[in-house]
């Protein structure tokens, strides 16, 4: 016999709640797991540009935590790159092309400034 509380505790890991059934639930609202992780990943290279392997992962990741969407990992990376490479081309204040207006340039972080702390006694 199993005592009470172990079994309880044993239970929360074992019981499946509706509210958990990925992908069937995004399935009911009419999104499949290759428009959601995709469209997801177009937003995230429209706020954020030039993520590489790694954190491209640990992005994905964050995003879906659910088991159940682990399996749409590449295609989120594909997805991510693919809108990430593709530049919003500069316009006039009109809406046309301005061919010659000029990139903004992205800049790194600033170098740490080191102080120097004196003891006095």
């Amino acid at each position: 016999m199993v005592p009470e509380p172990l079994r309880l505790h044993n239970l929360t890991y074992m019981h499946t709640s509706p509210e958990d059934d990925y992908p069937r639930l995004c399935v009911e609202v009419g999104l499949t797991c290759e428009t959601c992780v995709g469209e997801t990943a177009r937003q995230l290279a429209a706020v954020c540009k030039g993520l590489k392997g790694k954190m491209i992962g640990q992005m994905f990741v964050q995003i879906y935590p659910r088991s159940a969407c682990a399996r749409m990992h590449s295609h989120f990376a594909e997805a991510y790159r693919q809108a990430s490479s593709c530049e919003e081309p500069n316009r006039s204040e009109a809406g046309h092309l301005d061919v010659n207006a000029p990139s903004i340039p992205r800049r790194g972080p600033a170098p740490e400034r080191r102080r120097v702390m004196v003891a006095v006694a």
